[in-house]
């Protein structure tokens, strides 16, 4: 297979496969996380400074306001966690079954189980909150699953996703620490996906500026998840972006941010 137009990021692997290629994909990919990572992770491993600064404190805190959210991908919620008081009802669409918390706050989340073609079972304008954090770059076909994303999503809704946006190495090889099918995905590609709909981009942040290396090199590090890295990380980002390669093949194209957060809002 020539791989020219996917590792140029022009276009997006996996993002035109047929149905039965898909259910291959979701087979592989349903429990990887867990059986990589364990069942129990705690709330911990999270880094929730990264969504306040990036993401939550660009939604309505308005007073007496409440959420009625949808966590794509989010596992255990823990995601969740810094707007939980601002959650009324929260359901979590998710391909694991081990991945699972009872209790999130004062909330009880409902599960739903992922299908294998990424339609979610909901009906269109059902929730006006929907974060999608590290979940599409697992998936074959992302055009479709951030089409749905938009379905549910009410008018007036917020959508808070965020990717990375290299290629995560080679994907057709085994790569220590990734699952097997997982790539990011290429930043103009995802940005002509989300101008497709009726939507107004918010506020999109660069992050993760040589991240990989660091949290490698460093044995990830603390500080990495600190307000005060995180703002200096954005900065180099946006310094670094004019060096950015989407497969990069020597370390010198490798400095530049990693990842990319959106906050939308449904018009």
């Amino acid at each position: 297979m020539d791989m020219t137009n996917y590792f140029s990021g022009k276009s997006l692997y996996g993002d035109n496969y047929t149905m039965e290629e898909i259910i291959r994909w979701y087979n592989e990919e349903e429990e990887s996380y867990a059986d990589m990572y364990g069942k129990g992770v705690s709330d911990n491993a999270y880094n929730n400074n990264l969504d306040i600064l990036f993401g939550y404190k660009y939604i309505p805190a308005t007073e007496g306001m409440k959420y009625n959210a949808l966590g794509f991908g989010s596992s255990w919620g823990y995601e969740l966690l810094p707007i939980i008081n601002r959650i009324e009802n929260l359901c979590i669409i998710d391909s694991s079954a081990q991945t699972v918390s009872k209790k999130l706050g004062h909330v009880t989340p409902k599960y739903l189980k992922a299908t294998v073609s990424g339609k979610i079972e909901m009906p269109d304008e059902t929730f006006n909150l929907i974060t999608c954090f590290s979940v599409l770059h697992h998936i074959p076909n992302v055009t479709f699953v951030v089409s749905e994303l938009f379905r549910v999503l009410q008018k007036g809704g917020y959508l808070l996703l965020r990717e990375p946006i290299n290629s995560m190495g080679d994907w057709r090889n085994k790569r220590a620490g990734l699952t097997k099918h997982e790539r990011g995905i290429p930043p103009q590609y995802l940005k002509n996906i989300i101008l497709s709909q009726k939507c107004k981009i918010i506020k999109l942040t660069h992050h993760h500026f040589i991240y990989s290396f660091l949290v490698r090199k460093l044995h990830s590090p603390k500080f990495l998840r600190s307000k005060w890295y995180l703002k200096l990380d954005h900065i180099l980002s946006e310094l670094f972006l004019c060096n950015f390669y989407y497969h990069p093949k020597n370390y010198l194209q490798r400095i530049s941010p990693n990842s990319i957060y959106y906050v939308i809002i449904k018009l």
